[in-house]
């Protein structure tokens, strides 16, 4: 599963994953880091990524529009990209079973009860 990271995560994070998820990457390595959510999400289309973000957007868009793109929510708040890799490491293999999945659009993972 290839996972495509937006502006307002780290894009230290798709380094630190590379073991559970190899071909991610970051909006920033791939000529995106200013560009519109619709340019974001037809290069995901494209290229066959799951974008993940903390924006809202995306998740309006992914309700309203269905996939592709898959889209996972981070619903952390202003939290350490430390906090981020964990929670994305922890739930490795609930977001393959999402990639891999023909229902859900999206997944939402978050820090509950912190």
């Amino acid at each position: 599963m290839k996972l495509l990271f937006d502006q307002n995560l780290s894009d230290r994070i798709p380094f630190r994953i590379a073991d559970l998820f190899p071909e991610s990457t970051h909006v920033k390595a791939v000529g995106l880091e200013r560009g519109e959510d619709d340019s974001v999400v037809q290069w995901a289309i494209r290229n066959d990524y799951t974008i993940v973000s903390k924006d809202a957007d995306f998740y309006q868009r992914s309700v309203a529009f269905g996939y592709p793109p898959k889209f996972v929510w981070l619903r952390v708040g202003n939290c350490s990209t430390d906090v981020v890799v964990d929670l994305l490491r922890s739930q490795a293999g609930v977001i393959t079973e999402f990639g891999a999945g023909a229902d859900e659009s999206v997944l939402i993972l978050g820090r509950w009860g912190s």
